[in-house]
């Protein structure tokens, strides 16, 4: 293609169109792109949501956990997280999981697969902001 070349269309002279910007025009996308494209859209979905702020979001009086886990969000955690105690803190907006371990029970933040902490949208508004 020719340098400071417009390809608009209102500026296209079209008997200065060579076979090689026709080619560039008309190219299709290799088929790598196709196939991640669907992948990528559905891994876009999930994790945005993961980052919805449940309406109802119930929590047992007694223990102060989720009576039911999100589903997006169920989705995303890693495995070894226990998904049955789990709360949502107003602080930072993060799904926080009840470990017990061999010498103390605490909280740690709930991961996903890839080791990042799942969060609503209000955290990630929140610290875009601050």
């Amino acid at each position: 293609m020719k340098q400071g070349y417009s390809m608009r269309p209102s500026s296209i002279n079209r008997s200065a169109i060579t076979t090689e910007d026709f080619a560039m025009i008309n190219r299709t996308p290799p088929v790598a792109l196709k196939q991640l494209r669907p992948i990528c859209l559905a891994i876009g979905f999930l994790a945005l949501g993961a980052c919805t702020v449940p309406i109802n979001q119930a929590t047992d009086k007694t223990t102060g956990f989720l009576k039911e886990l999100p589903e997006g969000v169920a989705l995303i955690a890693a495995p070894y997280q226990n998904l049955q105690e789990v709360i949502l803190k107003p602080e930072d907006g993060c799904y926080w999981y009840r470990h017990v371990g061999p010498v103390e029970t605490t909280m740690l933040p709930l991961r996903s697969v890839r080791g990042r902490p799942i969060c609503t949208d209000v955290a990630a508004k929140t610290a875009s902001v601050g």
